[in-house]
């Protein structure tokens, strides 16, 4: 066999030298018998540059001056066959790689009810343990739908912790885009004790100005003692899921009631609003409250209070009085409403809520407590819900 007259005499106890020969290795030393050992450790994390030399090797004996002979052939089809295996695994690499995929399948999109896939929102969570607050980094979104005839959407951000909901924050609005870029950082303040059983719920929408804003879907993050814990650069990316059975968020109003019989007045005293809706791009309000009189539909009187400017959360402190005489009160109901001062445009009513006698539900009790406690002032809370108009109801407060 012509190989084994150039080896020499020392060629027969090394049996292995043609094996690497196909690779073209410059010399026949032992640096060229550890080549074939480093490719095949190597292709779990190489596989693509594992595969190349495999498709190469066949070409590189015809280099050779004959030399290959019918044995380098053989050993080259060997070296084709083995990254055959590296192939299914070079499938399969890049896509753990990828930015945010592992956490995604850990986590999902946390619970937020099983929906369809509606894009991905990135965030960075990080503890300050001094100050024992719990600092959140909305950083952006991507492939989001278009909710707009014109292909794109105008999305924003609205998150607050669970179980309570007690503190609401929101971003920006983003105008005509698919993938925006939020980067805007807020802060909960969480004992250290409460992280494992707290969750963090986003809600991503579209603005719309005229109408109802879309909810696009939704995002609940739980683990958030480990989520804490890591570096608070790294993204933690999840999916939003599609939610279509959320009741519009429009906020809170709180204010106290108080009858006088003898002189039939009732006062309503507006104390403050929390979690309002934005309704201007800035990402807030100019919100004002507006308390109707009415009886069978009509409205009798109306009072307003200030205008409070770039605000979700205003503070009134303000007694709007209506003469209601003893015989009315039972046939009288307020409706509250929260509207947001547009000075160029109309203004729009955020939402509303409504008191009496034939309310439903908080409404008729904040009312009867009213009633039952003569001159005393009685504090409740209201849900806003949508302004939803009777009919033959010209009067109704959604005009300002």
């Amino acid at each position: 066999v012509p190989w084994r007259d150039k080896g020499g005499a020392g060629a027969a106890p090394r049996k292995e030298p043609p094996h690497p020969a196909p690779f073209g290795e410059p010399e026949r030393g032992e640096a060229g018998a550890e080549a074939p050992e480093r490719s095949y450790l190597d292709m779990g994390s190489c596989p693509e540059a594992a595969l190349k030399l495999s498709q190469t090797s066949p070409e590189l004996p015809l280099e050779r001056d004959g030399a290959g002979g019918a044995l380098p052939s053989a050993t080259s089809q060997q070296q084709v066959e083995k990254p055959e295996q590296s192939t299914s695994i070079g499938q399969i690499q890049p896509e753990l790689y990828q930015p945010g995929e592992g956490d995604a399948r850990r986590g999902g999109a946390g619970g937020a009810g099983g929906g369809t896939p509606c894009g991905r929102l990135s965030v960075a969570l990080r503890y300050a343990y001094g100050t024992e607050q719990l600092v959140v980094r909305v950083l952006r979104a991507r492939d989001l739908p278009a909710k707009d005839a014109n292909g794109f959407s105008d999305p924003y951000v609205k998150m607050y912790l669970l179980p309570d909901r007690k503190k609401k924050f929101q971003t920006k609005v983003h105008r005509r885009t698919l993938n925006p870029v939020f980067d805007e950082t807020f802060s909960f303040g969480v004992p250290f004790a409460e992280l494992p059983a707290r969750r963090l719920h986003f809600s991503v929408y579209d603005f719309d100005r005229f109408s109802r804003h879309d909810l696009i879907g939704q995002v609940v993050l739980d683990n958030l003692l480990e989520a804490a814990e890591r570096d608070g650069e790294t993204p933690i990316w999840r999916d939003i899921l599609e939610a279509t059975a959320e009741k519009a968020d429009l906020g809170e109003v709180n204010f106290s009631l108080c009858y006088l019989p003898t002189a039939g007045r009732l006062t309503v005293t507006v104390i403050r609003a929390s979690n309002l809706r934005a309704m201007d791009l800035t990402g807030f309000s100019d919100p004002y409250v507006k308390a109707s009189l009415m009886a069978e539909g009509r409205r009798l009187k109306k009072r307003k209070t200030s205008i409070k400017k770039n605000t979700l959360n205003p503070s009134y402190n303000e007694a709007l009085v209506f003469d209601v005489p003893h015989e009315s009160v039972h046939h009288v109901s307020l409706t509250i409403a929260v509207v947001d001062y547009d000075c160029i445009g109309h203004n729009e009513v955020i939402g509303m809520c409504r008191v009496g006698s034939d309310a439903e539900g908080p409404g008729r009790e904040h009312w009867a407590e009213m009633l039952a406690n003569p001159r005393k002032p009685i504090e409740h809370w209201h849900t806003l819900v949508e302004v939803r108009p009777p009919p033959g109801s010209p009067g109704f407060p959604g005009t300002p």
